[in-house]
């Protein structure tokens, strides 16, 4: 045709399964969209961007609280096979439910009917109402493995584009790279390190560049008026907002500042890579730790042992996130990163030491049951609410006094007590944002008498 690959675009596409190419692949008719968009697009300078600033919450108690994600960031998901990446992805898309985010699954070098469960899934917690999942699986040409990131990052862009917010997941580009080694050295090129070529990284780089949090524009007009670009006079960038409102208090009564609706939009990346035997240092994995805003380790000894989400907390980190997260969970997330670390490091010297003093006994104890919290099952994502009501009992000291096995059902039955008992808390934190004295002290007073009627069993 002689023109360069292009996919179909647009709000027809949310809920199908598609192919690299962007057909339909499931059996539900033809794409209804007239938009196209080139799959290769340059990514959005500095000056079209904006800091991350608002969070992207995944449901899972380790993450949102230690390593939290921003719209707009890159964060990888890294460990070996058979750790819950896949997991961990799965639950951020059921979590976006009614945020207003659209979720694209990118499958690459993936068995079949390994995506075809994901898809079950998916349309089991009515997630694909907002989710389009592009495959191209293992039985399909390099080529299409090759393109099918951008083929997904392409359709999550005509959103972020157009002020709305998208997630992107690439589950894996470990396999794309693969795929991209097998094209070039079938095209005779020089091979590198591991056999990959030279321009590997700039493959990986181009992809998760294109993940961003878009400027806001905000223009001044009359309270009764549409915001438009069109004659008036557009602030773009991080301080647009508090421009336009000073412009609008001096153009007098009756003017307000709006947001044009096209800006502030949003496209998160969650790429993810497969270690093997836990090597982060490889070739793959260290160029796509550098390219992104931070990673969530997975390990497969804690996956084993039976903590799930096996997230080691100790290396993963966000370098963005910090930013975006509500004010509530930085309040109670501050002092379990720190009495994590401390108990992992007590724990390993625990192992040498015989007679260990009461205040480091103490610490044991705390930690085992901090881990205990952060445990969680698959799709069971838990509202920021809930979450920083569990971690505030844990890190306040609520749960040191109860057996270990029994602290899966008094996080389950607290909240079921404050949902019928003290709604108002919840609720409070969620519309304040933030833990005040008024509000600790709430918490404090339901959180003792909770203590008086739950009921630990030795043999839960």
């Amino acid at each position: 045709t002689g023109r360069i690959v292009e996919v179909p675009v647009g709000p027809a596409l949310v809920g199908r399964v598609v192919n690299a190419l962007g057909q339909p692949i499931d059996g539900k008719g033809p794409i209804e969209s007239k938009l196209t968009r080139r799959v290769e697009l340059k990514a959005p300078g500095i000056v079209a961007r904006q800091p991350v600033s608002e969070p992207l919450q995944t449901g899972l108690k380790a993450i949102d609280s230690m390593i939290p994600i921003g719209r707009g960031q890159r964060e990888l998901i890294i460990g070996d096979r058979q750790t819950g990446k896949t997991a961990v992805a799965l639950d951020t898309i059921i979590n976006q439910k009614g945020k207003g985010v659209y979720c694209f699954y990118v499958a690459i070098g993936q068995k079949q009917s390994t995506v075809a469960q994901v898809v079950d899934k998916l349309t089991q917690f009515g997630a694909m109402e907002y989710t389009t999942v592009v495959l191209a699986g293992a039985s399909e040409p390099a080529p299409l493995q090759f393109i099918a990131p951008y083929t997904g990052v392409t359709m999550g862009e005509y959103f972020r584009d157009n002020g709305q917010h998208a997630l992107c997941i690439y589950d894996d580009l470990s396999k794309q790279a693969v795929a991209y080694r097998q094209l070039s050295l079938l095209l005779r090129r020089p091979p590198g390190r591991e056999a990959y070529p030279g321009d590997v990284f700039y493959v990986h780089s181009r992809l998760l560049e294109r993940a961003a949090k878009m400027a806001e524009d905000w223009v001044v007009v009359k309270s009764d008026q549409e915001p438009s670009r069109l004659g008036n006079q557009v602030f773009s960038g991080p301080e647009s907002k508090h421009e336009a409102e000073a412009a609008a208090k001096e153009n007098g009564a009756g003017h307000v500042a709006k947001k044009l609706a096209d800006s502030g939009g949003s496209l998160t990346a969650l790429p993810i890579i497969e270690t093997q035997a836990g090597d982060v240092s490889a070739y793959i994995p260290t160029n796509v730790i550098s390219i992104t805003d931070g990673q969530i380790f997975l390990e497969s000894d804690l996956f084993n042992s039976g903590v799930r989400p096996a997230i080691n907390v100790g290396i993963s980190v966000s370098r963005v996130g910090g930013n975006a997260q509500i004010k509530a969970m930085k309040q109670v997330a501050g002092t379990l990163r720190l009495e994590l670390a401390q108990f992992r490091e007590m724990a390993a010297f625990a192992q040498f030491a015989s007679d260990l003093d009461a205040a480091t006994r103490q610490q044991l104890s705390r930690g085992e049951r901090l881990v205990e919290v952060l445990k969680q099952g698959q799709f069971v994502p838990w509202p920021v609410d809930e979450q920083v009501v569990s971690i505030f009992a844990g890190t306040h000291g609520y749960l040191d006094g109860l057996p270990v096995d029994s602290i899966g059902r008094y996080q389950q039955e607290l909240i079921s007590y404050l949902k019928s008992e003290r709604a108002s808390i919840l609720s409070d934190i969620v519309s304040k944002g933030k833990l005040d004295d008024a509000l600790e002290s709430q918490l404090d007073d339901a959180l003792k008498a909770f203590a008086e009627i739950f009921e630990p069993t030795q043999s839960d």
